[in-house]
C-alpha cells in the first residue's frame, strides 16, 4: 500500500474496544493479519481519489462508489463485504436543520473504508470512542455503532420540528400570524428534504438485515432491526409534522379568508348606506336651474339632516334584516 493523502484518520482496531492510531507512513506496513483497519478519507482530495482507484486494492465498482458525489442511502453486498451509503444530520455550526451529510462505507472482516466530503459527526464520534478504548471490537460492532450513531443523531432535529409545528399551531389559535406563511412553507421544505433521504435509508437498513453476510450474527441483525424501527418512528414523526403543517396552512388560509370576507362585508355595508346618499347629493349637484333650496340659507343644513336620517333608517333596516 502507498501513502494516501486526504486521510482524515486511520485506526488499527485491537479487538478490545481500542485501537492504534496510524498515520500515512504506517499504512504500507499493514497486513490483514495485523487486525481490522479503518481508514476515513476526505474523498474530494485528489490523492485520496487516486489511492482509492489505483492503490487500495478495492474492486473498481467499490472504489467508484466511495467517490460518488451524489448518493442516496443504499446497501449492497459484494462477496462477503457491504457497500453502503448513509445520510446523517449535519450538527456542525451554522448548519441547516435539514442539512444531510453523506458517508460512504465499504466494510468487510479485514478493512473498513469510509469517505465523506464534509465531516461526519458519526465518524468523529467513532474516532473518539476508539481513542478512549470503548469503541467497536470488530466489523459487525463497527457497522452497528455507525448506523446507530447516524440514526440517533436525527432525534434532536426531528423533535425540534415537532416543537416548531406545535408553536405554529398555538400562533394560529391566538391570531399571531405575522410571517407565519413563510415560516410554515420553510418548515415543510425542510421536512420534505429530510424525508427524501430517510425513506431510502429505511429501505437500506431493512435490506441490511436480509443480506447473507458471514460476519453478521443473528443478534447483530436483531440490533440493526431495532435501529431500523427507530428510524421508521422518526419517519412517521416527520410525516406527522408534514401533515400538521398542511393543516396549519389550511387553518391560516381559512382565517385569512374570514378576515378578508369580514372586511369586505363591512365595506359593502358602508357602500350600501352611502349609495342612496350619493344619489341624492349627485342629483342636487347637477348644474341646471330649479334646484330646490338654491336660494334658501337653511337648505344645506336641511339636506344634511335628511341625509343623516336616511342613513340611520338604512342602518336600522340592515339590522332588522340581520345583514350585520
Amino acid at each position: 500500500m502507498s501513502n494516501p493523502s486526504g486521510l482524515a484518520f486511520a485506526h488499527l482496531l485491537n479487538g478490545e474496544g481500542g485501537s492504534s492510531r496510524l498515520n500515512v507512513t504506517d499504512l504500507p506496513q499493514w497486513q490483514a493479519e495485523d487486525g481490522l483497519l479503518w481508514l476515513h478519507f476526505d474523498y474530494t482530495h485528489p490523492d485520496a481519489e487516486r489511492w482509492l482507484l489505483e492503490q487500495s486494492g478495492l474492486d473498481g465498482v467499490i472504489a467508484n462508489a466511495l467517490l460518488e458525489e451524489e448518493t442516496r442511502p443504499r446497501t449492497t453486498s459484494i462477496n462477503d463485504g457491504l457497500l453502503m451509503s448513509l445520510r446523517g444530520i449535519n450538527h456542525y455550526q451554522d448548519a441547516r436543520s435539514d442539512d444531510m451529510i453523506s458517508i460512504r462505507v465499504w466494510i468487510d472482516p479485514r478493512i473498513i473504508v469510509t469517505t465523506r466530503r464534509e465531516m461526519s459527526s458519526s465518524a468523529a464520534e467513532l474516532d473518539k470512542l476508539l481513542s478512549r478504548g470503548i469503541g467497536p471490537k470488530n466489523s459487525a460492532e463497527f457497522l452497528i455503532k455507525l448506523v446507530d450513531l447516524t440514526v440517533d443523531g436525527m432525534s434532536e432535529t426531528i423533535a425540534g420540528f415537532e416543537d416548531t409545528i406545535a408553536d405554529y399551531e398555538d400562533a394560529v389559535l391566538v391570531d399571531d400570524t405575522e410571517n407565519l406563511h413563510n415560516d410554515i412553507a420553510n418548515l415543510r421544505r425542510q421536512v420534505i428534504k429530510m424525508h427524501r433521504y430517510l425513506a431510502p435509508e429505511r429501505d437500506a437498513l431493512a435490506r441490511l438485515t436480509l443480506e447473507k453476510i458471514s460476519w453478521l450474527s443473528d443478534y447483530d441483525r436483531l440490533q440493526i432491526h431495532e435501529i431500523s424501527d427507530t428510524l421508521i418512528r422518526y419517519i412517521e414523526n416527520l410525516d406527522a409534522v408534514r401533515e400538521r403543517a398542511v393543516l396549519v396552512q389550511e387553518e391560516l388560509h381559512s382565517k385569512t379568508s374570514e378576515q378578508l370576507n369580514s372586511r369586505m362585508y363591512v365595506l359593502s355595508v358602508i357602500a350600501a348606506v352611502f349609495l342612496p346618499l350619493g344619489f341624492v347629493t349627485g342629483l342636487l349637484g347637477i348644474n341646471v336651474g330649479g334646484i330646490p333650496g338654491a336660494n334658501d340659507s337653511h337648505a344645506f343644513t336641511d339636506v344634511i339632516v335628511i341625509l343623516c336620517i336616511v342613513a340611520v333608517l338604512l342602518l336600522f333596516l340592515f339590522r332588522w334584516k340581520k345583514w350585520f
